[in-house]
């Protein structure tokens, strides 16, 4: 296991005889290693002491650096690897830098441990080469970016028959393995200079400038290692150490490219938040200016329904007294006509503020002021009214929807005043469950053609009820014929208003 450490004796002059002198040396080793001294200079002292400094230098203590560098860098990318799955090519680089330093152990090892002889050593250093090959061809190709599946499969499988011979058979074989994977390495080399050809790209161009050293040290070695183990004369030393900071220099400019570019996409999408939230505020702002808009286009259209629902219906029942009655008016008649409609105005103006008033607490008091003003202009017009009121409410309905409830009603009792000529009309106000609310308004009038009036677009009223009716989220129809005219509302207390 001293094949590779350089030694010197000092030989004792009184011992030395004059013209030729035999030193005897005994080396031990498998015969299959070819066990021996190697390179032998004699000379002075001082010389040779010189020349083993220099030798202890190339052959132990750059290895020992290389192994040193190797080591750090390996668990550096691996820690990358490990937190960025994707960057395959610093998996592959740890790999080939762990597989590089157990291949210098083998060859700084002094002793076979953990091994029980040399030759399974020399098995280990030869599948430790393996295994560096392998990841240097994957490494080299990820990080170039090639995708080689049927080349990458055959390089597994000669690795893996590669493994079993260094194990298993004789040594001539094992160093055919060998001398086949170096061969391999030579061919990447080569390779990368083709794909740095094909596509110059920086990182490309430096990466195969360092395979370029590789490739003529490689060449180099090997000749020297074909006729014998020369290690004074192989730059494989000096060429891995600087090969290894040349890679650190490498992949850590392309980490470093990586996190410029991750800070740029940071600063990119902070700009991108800030204009997106400008953005979004500016269609806020217009939406809430819409919505304002929208809110007092609302106002007014409320204000013309209540209108025409109240104050309208009041001028519609007090015209029709008027013109109805077969006796003039007196002057109290005529002011308690003009209390009425002042107090349906009132009550249009106050409809903003009713939704804090309190709700009626039974259907006979919600209707209680409707049916007085109608009971009595229905009297003076000959109309017989029948008003079917449940005793109690089975879910009290808001002081909204009361209030739009009456506006309804008071148009359609105005319809009937105008233009039904009926004899009677029934006015039903019942809740079939707890959530729902019923209201139906029957006349036995002349009735009238319902689709004709609602394509020519002249009915004000019916178009007004129809509105209510679906801000109250309910349903509304009118039946009208020949024998007379059904207006039907139903609304469901929990749906929310609009």
């Amino acid at each position: 296991m001293s094949w590779n450490m350089p030694r010197w004796w000092t030989l004792p002059a009184p011992a030395l005889l004059a013209g030729e002198n035999t030193i005897w040396i005994r080396t031990s080793g498998p015969a299959t290693l070819s066990p021996g001294l190697g390179r032998v200079k004699i000379g002075l002292a001082t010389d040779i002491q010189q020349t083993h400094t220099q030798s202890v230098w190339r052959q132990r203590l750059i290895y020992y650096i290389t192994l040193g560098l190797s080591s750090a860098l390996g668990c550096v990318f691996f820690a990358v690897w490990c937190l960025r799955r994707s960057e395959r090519a610093y998996g592959w680089y740890a790999v080939m830098s762990l597989c590089w330093v157990v291949y210098l152990s083998t060859i700084l090892a002094l002793s076979p441990w953990p091994f029980n002889s040399t030759l399974w050593y020399s098995r280990a250093n030869n599948i430790s080469f393996q295994l560096y090959v392998l990841s240097f061809c994957l490494f080299t190709w990820r990080f170039t970016g090639q995708t080689l599946p049927r080349i990458e499969r055959i390089l597994w499988l000669c690795n893996a028959l590669g493994i079993l011979i260094s194990l298993f058979a004789p040594r001539p074989l094992v160093e055919l393995v060998w001398l086949t994977s170096a061969l391999i390495f030579l061919a990447t080399c080569v390779h990368c200079q083709i794909i740095a050809w094909r596509n110059p790209q920086p990182q490309h161009l430096l990466l195969a400038a360092c395979w370029l050293i590789f490739l003529i040290v490689g060449i180099h070695d090997l000749i020297r290692l074909l006729g014998g183990w020369q290690a004074h004369q192989m730059w494989g030393a000096i060429a891995g150490l600087m090969a290894t900071l040349v890679m650190a220099s490498l992949l850590g400019a392309r980490l470093v490219l990586y996190m410029q570019r991750i800070e740029s996409f940071n600063t990119e999408l902070e700009q991108g938040i800030a204009l997106a939230r400008q953005s979004l505020k500016d269609v806020l702002e217009r939406e809430h200016a819409q919505a304002i808009r929208h809110a007092t286009l609302r106002e007014r259209l409320d204000i013309v329904h209540d209108l025409h629902d109240g104050l309208g219906g009041s001028l519609v029942r007090s015209m029709a007294f008027v013109e109805q009655s077969s006796v003039a008016l007196s002057n109290e008649r005529m002011l308690s006509l003009l209390k009425t409609l002042r107090d349906d105005l009132r009550q249009v103006i106050d409809h903003g503020s009713s939704a804090g008033a309190n709700a009626p607490t039974s259907p006979i008091q919600w209707a209680a002021p409707l049916r007085h003003r109608f009971t009595r202009l229905f009297e003076q017009l000959n109309i017989q009214s029948t008003w079917q009121l449940d005793q109690h409410w089975k879910t009290q309905p808001s002081t909204l929807i009361c209030l739009a409830l009456t506006r309804l009603i008071e148009e359609a009792l105005a319809n009937v005043i105008k233009h039904s000529a009926a004899r009677s009309v029934t006015i039903v106000c019942s809740q079939a469950d707890t959530d729902s609310l019923h209201i139906r308004i029957q006349d036995d009038g002349i009735g009238f053609n319902v689709d004709s009036v609602l394509n020519a677009g002249l009915s004000v009223g019916m178009r007004s009820m129809a509105a209510r009716a679906q801000r109250l989220g309910g349903s509304f129809n009118i039946e009208s014929n020949s024998q007379g005219t059904l207006v039907f509302l139903s609304i469901n207390l929990n749906t929310p208003t609009s």
